[in-house]
């Protein structure tokens, strides 16, 4: 039995000091809210939207994905690291 290779992804959220579309600079860095590391894009997403539904009420909370299996081995997939932003 052979075991997907672990892709670690990690999610994390906080105030924003924008809350435009392509806003990602956090309020208070020692604010930040770290939801957790997961070992696939699949968990990560599932805490991502836990995490966001719990601030929706919050435009100013955004929480984000972010593949740090990526900036681990950029040559993984020759891309750098991305994130996932929510809508709160």
């Amino acid at each position: 039995m052979s075991e997907d290779k672990q892709r670690l992804h990690l999610v994390i959220g906080g105030e924003l000091k924008d809350v435009g579309p392509q806003a990602h600079e956090f309020k208070d860095l020692d604010a930040i809210d770290f939801v957790g590391a997961y070992p696939n894009y699949a968990e990560a997403k599932k805490a991502w939207r836990n995490a966001a539904q719990r601030t929706v009420d919050n435009a100013h909370m955004r929480y984000f994905i972010i593949h740090a299996h990526k900036l681990l081995d950029p040559a993984e997939d020759g891309k750098a690291g991305t994130r996932e932003g929510s809508s709160s």
